[in-house]
C-alpha cells in the first residue's frame, strides 16, 4: 500500500484514503476473530483436557478464566501506554505473534503449569490489540463514522466466538472416533491438542500481513504544551484526566461493565443451561450457540454502531452513551426470561433477542471513550476500561452464577434461575448508570471543547469556564 501522489486529484485521494481506512478496519477485525477463537476454544473441550492433563474443575477454571483474564486486563495498561507513544501497528503485530505462538503452545502442554503459562501468554498478547486498534480508528475516522468502524471491528469478537464454539463442537464429535493423532516433529497428540495448532499458527500470517500493510495514522487531537507543541503524556496524566471527568467515566466504565456482565453470563453458562435443562449434547450446544453468535451477535454489533452514528447525526452528542442505554434496557427482559420458558424453541428465540441487544456496547463504549479522550491517552483509557470490564463482567459475573447455583439453590439444574437473577440485575444497573451518564458525557464534551477553544484563542480560564457553561445550557 503506497500513499496517493500529491498531484492526484483531491477526489481520488479521498476515495483511496477511505478505501484504505476500511481495509485497516477489516484486517483489525480479522485479528480480533483469531483472538477470540484462541481465547474461547477451550470452553467446549473441558472434559478431554481435564482427563488428559489430570486437572480438577478448579484448575481448569484457573486456566480458562483467571490465567487469561487477569493478565489480559493488567497487561493492557502498560501496552496501551506504549501504543500512545510509539507505532501502534508494530505493537499490535507483535501481540498477534505472541498470542498465536502461545495458543499453539497450549497444544503441547503436559500439565497444569504448562497450560497456565501458555494461557497467561495468550492474555498478554491479546492485550495489545483492542487499545491500539481503538486509538487508530479514532485517527482514521471522524466521530460521526467512528461507531460503524468500531462496530465492524467488534464483529470479530462474535465471529471468533462463534467459530470457537463450532470448532469445539466438531472436536468433541471427532474425539468419539479418534483419540490420538500423529504429527511430524511433535509426534502423537490428542485431538484437542491438534485444535490448538490449527487455530493458533495461522495467526502468525495475520501478524505478518498486519505489519507489512497497516500504517500508523497521523495522530489527531493531541495534548499540547504552552508553546503549542504536542507533548508526551504519562500514565499519571491519563489518571488525572479520568479523575477530572470522574462521574462520566464512572458511569461509562461501571455501566458498560455491568452490560458486559450480562453478555459474559450468557456466553459462559448458556451451554451448561441447555445441556442440563433440555438434555442437549455438548456437540449440539456448541453448534447452536456458535450459530447464534455468528448471526444474532454480529447483527447486534453492526446495529449498535449504526444507532450510535444515527444519534450523532441527529445532534445527540451523547449518542454512544444513549445507544448503550437503549440496548441495555431492551436486553433486560429477554436475557432474564429465556431460561424460564418450557419450550426449547421459545427459549432459543428469546436468547437470540438477548444476544442481539447484548452486543450493542461493543462499538458504543469504544466510540464514547475515543470521542472524549485526547489522542495520547486513548489507548490507556481504553485499557483501563478493559481492566474494569473484565474484572467486573468476566471475573465477578460468571462466578456469581456459580455461587448462586451451588450455595443458594444447591442444584446444578438451577443454573437457569441463577442466570436470570444475575442478567436482570446487571442489565438494570447498566441501564440506570448509562442513562445518568448521558448528561455527564455531554458536560464532559462541553468542558473539553471549551478547553480546546481557550487554548486556540489563548483566552482567560474564567472565560473558558463561561464557554463551558454556555455550551452546557445549549
Amino acid at each position: 500500500m503506497t500513499p496517493t501522489p500529491a498531484s492526484a486529484p483531491a477526489s481520488a485521494k479521498s476515495a483511496r484514503r477511505y478505501t484504505y481506512e476500511w481495509y485497516v478496519v477489516l484486517i483489525c477485525m480479522l485479528a480480533y476473530v483469531f483472538s477470540f477463537v484462541d481465547r474461547q476454544v477451550l470452553a467446549l473441550m473441558i472434559e478431554p483436557i481435564k482427563r488428559d492433563l489430570h486437572l480438577t474443575d478448579t484448575q481448569f477454571s484457573l486456566v480458562h478464566g483467571f490465567a487469561f483474564s487477569l493478565f489480559y486486563a493488567v497487561m493492557g495498561i502498560p501496552l496501551a501506554y506504549l501504543a500512545d507513544r510509539f507505532a501502534r501497528p508494530r505493537i499490535i503485530a507483535t501481540g498477534i505473534a505472541l498470542w498465536s505462538v502461545a495458543t499453539a503452545a497450549c497444544g503441547i502442554s503436559q500439565n497444569f503449569f504448562h497450560m497456565f503459562l501458555a494461557r497467561m501468554s495468550v492474555g498478554v498478547g491479546e492485550a495489545s490489540l483492542s487499545p491500539g486498534t481503538y486509538s487508530m480508528l479514532a485517527d482514521y475516522f471522524p466521530k460521526e463514522k467512528l461507531g460503524r468502524a468500531a462496530g465492524v471491528y467488534s464483529l470479530g469478537s462474535f465471529i471468533g466466538g462463534g467459530i470457537a464454539f463450532l470448532i469445539g463442537g466438531y472436536v468433541i464429535a471427532l474425539l468419539k472416533q479418534a483419540s490420538m493423532v500423529t504429527l511430524p516433529v511433535v509426534g502423537a497428540v490428542h485431538g484437542w491438542q491438534v485444535t490448538f495448532f490449527l487455530v493458533g499458527l495461522p495467526g502468525l500470517l495475520v501478524g505478518l500481513v498486519f505489519i507489512l500493510t497497516v500504517r500508523d495514522p497521523q495522530r489527531k487531537g493531541l495534548v499540547q504544551d504552552a508553546s503549542g507543541n504536542a507533548r508526551r503524556v504519562s500514565l499519571a496524566d491519563s489518571a488525572r484526566f479520568i479523575r477530572s471527568h470522574g462521574k462520566t467515566f464512572f458511569c461509562h466504565y461501571v455501566g458498560f461493565s455491568f452490560y458486559a456482565m450480562t453478555l459474559f453470563c450468557l456466553m459462559s453458562w448458556t451451554p451448561a443451561f441447555y445441556i442440563r435443562r433440555f438434555a442437549m449434547s455438548p456437540v449440539e450446544a456448541g453448534y447452536t450457540l456458535g450459530t447464534i453468535l455468528l448471526v444474532a451477535n454480529t447483527t447486534g454489533v453492526f446495529c449498535g454502531g449504526w444507532l450510535n452514528d444515527w444519534l450523532l447525526r441527529r445532534g445527540r452528542s451523547d449518542g454512544p452513551m444513549l445507544a448503550g442505554c437503549i440496548g441495555a434496557a431492551a436486553m433486560a427482559l429477554p436475557a432474564a426470561a429465556f431460561t424460564q420458558v418450557n419450550s426449547l424453541g421459545g427459549s432459543l428465540t428469546l436468547l437470540v433477542i438477548a444476544m442481539f441487544f447484548a452486543s450493542f456496547p461493543m462499538p458504543t463504549s469504544t466510540a464514547a471513550m475515543q470521542t472524549l479522550a485526547p489522542n495520547q491517552m486513548r489507548a490507556q483509557i481504553s485499557a483501563v476500561f478493559l481492566l474494569v470490564s473484565n474484572l467486573i463482567g468476566l471475573g465477578i459475573g460468571t462466578t456469581l452464577v456459580a455461587l448462586l447455583t451451588d450455595k443458594v439453590f444447591g442444584s446444578p439444574l438451577a443454573v437457569g434461575q441463577s442466570m436470570s437473577i444475575v442478567s436482570l440485575v446487571a442489565a438494570l444497573l447498566a441501564t440506570v448508570l448509562l442513562a445518568f451518564g448521558c448528561r455527564q458525557f455531554r458536560l464532559s464534551l462541553a468542558r473539553e471543547d471549551a478547553h480546546a477553544q481557550s487554548a486556540e484563542a489563548h483566552i482567560d480560564p474564567q472565560d473558558a469556564t463561561a464557554v463551558t457553561l454556555s455550551a452546557t445550557r445549549a
